[in-house]
């Protein structure tokens, strides 16, 4: 018997498309694992480039103050760099894209 947990799922509005994320993995990279392109820069929660809005689910932070604020947090906005999912998720992310198989 094993201790890993099943991914959850993360649904990307509004282009419709669900990836998987492993508790191992945060919402970014597993959507980069999944062939999907999420606005980046930093990756460790300062720049904000990532800045979306969580329409349902919870989800846990890799880092003690991620970069955003109170107001922002009671509006549903999250660092995908730093969150790890922990339930499923549906996120608004508006410049999201599908990368294509590599040439």
């Amino acid at each position: 018997m094993s201790d890993t947990k099943p991914p959850f799922s993360v649904r990307v509005e509004p282009l419709g498309r669900t990836f998987e994320a492993p508790d191992s993995l945060t919402v970014l990279e597993a959507a980069g694992f999944a062939n999907l392109r999420l606005p980046r820069s930093c990756r460790n929660g300062t720049c904000r480039t990532c800045l979306c809005r969580l329409v349902s689910g919870t989800v846990s932070y890799t880092i003690e103050w991620p970069g955003v604020s109170r107001e922002e947090k009671a509006e549903g906005f999250i660092l995908p760099c730093v969150a790890v999912a922990a339930s499923d998720l549906v996120i608004e992310v508006p410049d999201a894209a599908e990368i294509g198989p590599p040439a």
